[in-house]
């Protein structure tokens, strides 16, 4: 049994997954080894061809693959940078899959983030703008720019050519008001935070205080409430079982305060880290925040199909146990862990 909740018509789907942190398993399904010793993630390019993304011999001396880990996309970056024309091709075919991927399964933006491709500033730039060029070939949909730092964040601007619409920065916040001199410079849309100026939020209130300040600065821009995306921070759930509720609480109260001009956001996924059974949590989370007055999510369209979301059977034992868990009534997540241990998942 589904629950009627009002779908947004207007709900935007953030694709969030050509991030250079992204991560497939060594042992997982989506990676092999050839029969030469080589490892490789598996791929259909844009076209249909089978392909392969190969695992370099030098990532193999890195620590996440010591511990299991092929962050593919990373990967796919270094190639495209390198001085190889081969690998060059290898790594744009990787990403143009993905960018296919994501708006076949509904994204209305590509997000794009490379921090993780190195320490060194002028490589992120380069990676930044090697991604927007590739993504902005293929995509129907417009990009959202993402980092932590706002030079990168312009890199990828200046290269943006505006062919699929407005793009959008990610993100605004009150430690980075910079950012938003170039949703300015570039007229973009906006994902702001409600991040504080020295810490992440405690509370609802804090988030609420945060956005609150943050919006005041953002409106005397200019800048329409329409073309604004609130982030209001997801936090594992598997850390504090009040998580869940501090976010779904501030959304509440954000959206009571600006109406529905205004969208709200989060990466929603973000509350499943640590947990089995992750596309369960976050199915059954997308919809509570649905229900609280979400319209936007940064989200992996291809693993959380909205349709399917709206009609989630809130009646199934799977669903209770995960929105139990997500909204603190049950501490340490012990009985969502004990059912999945059971198999009732």
């Amino acid at each position: 049994m589904s629950m009627d909740i009002e779908v947004p018509e207007d709900f935007t789907v953030v694709g969030e997954n050509i991030h250079a942190s992204r991560v497939v398993l060594r042992n997982g399904l989506r990676a092999i080894t050839l029969d030469d010793g080589t490892e490789a993630v598996p791929f259909n390019n844009i076209s249909g061809g089978e392909c392969l993304l190969h695992v370099p011999e030098k990532y193999k001396q890195t620590q996440p693959y010591q511990q299991g880990q092929i962050k593919h996309f990373m990967i796919a970056m270094q190639k495209g940078i390198s001085d190889d024309p081969k690998e060059n091709h290898e790594g744009a075919e990787y990403i143009r899959s993905e960018v296919a991927r994501q708006i076949t399964s509904g994204a209305h933006f590509i997000d794009l983030n490379v921090d993780e491709i190195s320490y060194e500033l002028e490589i992120q730039k380069r990676a930044m703008k090697w991604v927007v060029e590739i993504c902005q070939e293929v995509s129907s949909v417009p990009l959202s720019i993402d980092s932590s730092s706002t030079e990168i964040i312009e890199a990828g601007l200046e290269i943006y050519d505006g062919r699929a619409g407005q793009a959008i920065v990610n993100s605004v916040a009150l430690d980075r008001m910079s950012a938003l001199d170039l949703v300015t410079k570039y007229k973009t849309k906006a994902i702001v935070t409600g991040a504080g100026v020295d810490s992440m939020p405690q509370d609802a209130e804090e988030r609420i205080s945060n956005v609150k300040e943050i919006l005041d600065v953002v409106q005397n821009s200019g800048l329409s409430l329409s073309d604004v995306h609130v982030d209001c921070i997801v936090f594992p759930i598997s850390v504090a079982p009040d998580y869940g509720n501090h976010y779904l609480d501030a959304v509440k109260e954000i959206r009571g305060i600006y109406g529905s001009e205004l969208h709200i956001t989060g990466g929603l996924s973000n509350v499943s880290f640590g947990l089995p059974k992750r596309k369960l949590i976050n199915d059954t989370f997308i919809y509570l925040s649905l229900q609280a007055g979400v319209n936007s999510g940064i989200i992996d369209p291809v693993q959380s199909n909205m349709k399917k979301i709206y009609d989630l059977d809130i009646s199934s034992e799977s669903v209770k146990f995960a929105s139990n868990m997500l909204l603190g009534k049950d501490e340490f997540c012990v009985e969502y862990i004990q059912a999945w241990r059971d198999k009732r998942l």
